[in-house]
């Protein structure tokens, strides 16, 4: 595999991380184990799979030309032993799972790992699968961790044929074609004129800012982390009563259980709306070969300070209605296009800048991620009970929210610094609190 130069999103992912504040993202699964030894032949047979599996073996490296540019490419001494870790038997897997986020993926290496974690009861265990932004986004890290688990269970993992399609690297420069340079140009103005709508929009959502202290906080590179778990069925019966999407009730449920949980702190919530930004995948479902980041994203004022469930499920319908007629290229949500607007010198020098900035137009992160075409999954023989996405914590943020839906399961993925949120398991319980107080109103 020729390197491939990291796309400019990529590339920016992979430059605003440090040594303290680490931005890879997570997946834990939970199962039950079958036998005693499940844990052991699990970690065995990740580490076997993990040699098979296109694009693990990847590792990121700078090169010469773009001048601040990186690429991929194939590890010439990639073990997966070096990836897959069994630890030792835990009590609490969401407990460890919040230590093992804190420590930053080996940026020599291909950035991924996947921690087995053997419960002390000897009945369950958990596997934290953990992947470098720059390596994978959502939707591919999800589909990596899925086609590690038993064959047969999984439509459409990864292949030899979905390798990524590399590009020119730094040594192989190719000059535009004369007779493109009209299109470019037009596109180049077009690009400009987006990037300044998309900068307008994220200068006036820093106005009027009506967050809480409880999501904000001094980096410290601690992480906790915890879960909830609500029934889909239950999640339907509101979006069927109330309207909207099933998205939009699981957005009404962080804004109510966030609400409970400050009342509960003894912050307050009153009057408080916090910006969400809730990504948006650009990739092509039908292009499984595409690497690279395509993300843009919706922001969502969360109508935390309304007192009445269904009034905020109004509220989060009406406010994502007007982000989907905008689409996803518009508005302060679509920052993430601003990447392909910057050098890749601007990437490398202005990283911890860039980093720094997202609580000026956000102030927490909700990411929904797609187990696609899974079912039943189990791995050596072990069935899936829950499935937590962990999103990245941005510096300066105390909280994301990470969503998915497996089998007849919502899994809430919390992700917290650990200093600031020590309460994260009663925003977890608040969460499900919320849940059951829509199916209340709604009168089912």
């Amino acid at each position: 595999m020729a390197p491939e130069l990291l796309a400019p999103l990529d590339l920016a992912f992979w430059n605003i991380e440090s040594a303290g504040h680490p931005l890879h993202m997570g997946g834990l699964f939970v199962f039950d184990a079958d036998t005693p030894d499940a844990a052991q032949r699990a970690a065995a047979l990740l580490a076997a799979r993990a040699a098979r599996i296109p694009g693990l073996n990847t590792r990121i490296r700078p090169v010469w030309l773009p001048v601040g540019a990186a690429a991929r490419h194939v590890a010439p001494d990639y073990d997966p032993l070096d990836h897959v870790h069994l630890a030792a038997p835990v009590r609490d897997f969401c407990v460890a799972a919040g230590a093992l986020m804190q420590q930053p993926l080996e940026r020599g290496r291909p950035p991924w790992a996947a921690h087995v974690l053997p419960g002390a009861d000897g009945t369950s265990f958990a596997v934290l699968f953990t992947f470098h932004h720059a390596h994978a986004d959502g939707m591919r890290a999800a589909s990596y961790a899925l086609s590690l688990l038993d064959p047969g269970a999984v439509d459409g993992a990864p292949t030899a044929a979905d390798v990524p399609r590399p590009q020119k690297n730094g040594f192989g420069l190719r000059l535009p074609d004369p007779r493109k340079l009209p299109g470019l140009v037009r596109g180049a103005v077009t690009d400009a004129g987006r990037a300044l709508s998309i900068g307008s929009a994220m200068a006036r959502a820093a106005l009027s800012v009506h967050s809480s202290p409880a999501l904000a906080s001094r980096s410290t590179g601690a992480r906790r982390a915890d879960g909830a778990i609500v029934d889909l069925r239950d999640v339907n019966r509101v979006r069927e009563a109330a309207g909207g999407t099933v998205n939009d009730v699981l957005l009404a449920v962080v804004a109510g259980g966030l609400r409970r949980w400050l009342d509960k702190r003894g912050d307050g919530s009153d009057g408080v709306r916090p910006r969400a930004l809730v990504p948006v995948s650009l990739r092509d479902p039908k292009d499984p070969g595409a690497s690279g980041n395509r993300l843009s994203g919706y922001l969502t004022r969360l109508p935390v300070g309304e007192a009445e469930p269904l009034t905020r499920l109004r509220a989060v319908r009406e406010v994502m209605e007007r982000n989907k007629q905008a689409g996803p290229a518009t508005g302060p949500g679509a920052a993430a296009l601003l990447a392909d607007v910057i050098p890749p010198l601007g990437h490398r020098f202005g990283g911890g800048l860039i980093a720094r900035s997202g609580g000026l137009f956000y102030d927490l992160l909700i990411s929904s991620v797609p187990l696609r075409g899974a079912h039943g999954l189990t791995l050596a023989d072990s069935p899936v009970r829950e499935a937590y996405p962990l999103a990245p914590l941005a510096p300066g943020q105390s909280l994301a929210v990470g969503i998915t839906t497996y089998e007849d399961r919502v899994c809430y993925g919390l992700l917290a610094d650990a200093v600031a949120v020590p309460d994260l398991d009663v925003l977890a319980r608040s969460l499900v609190e919320e849940a059951a107080e829509l199916v209340a109103a709604c009168g089912s």
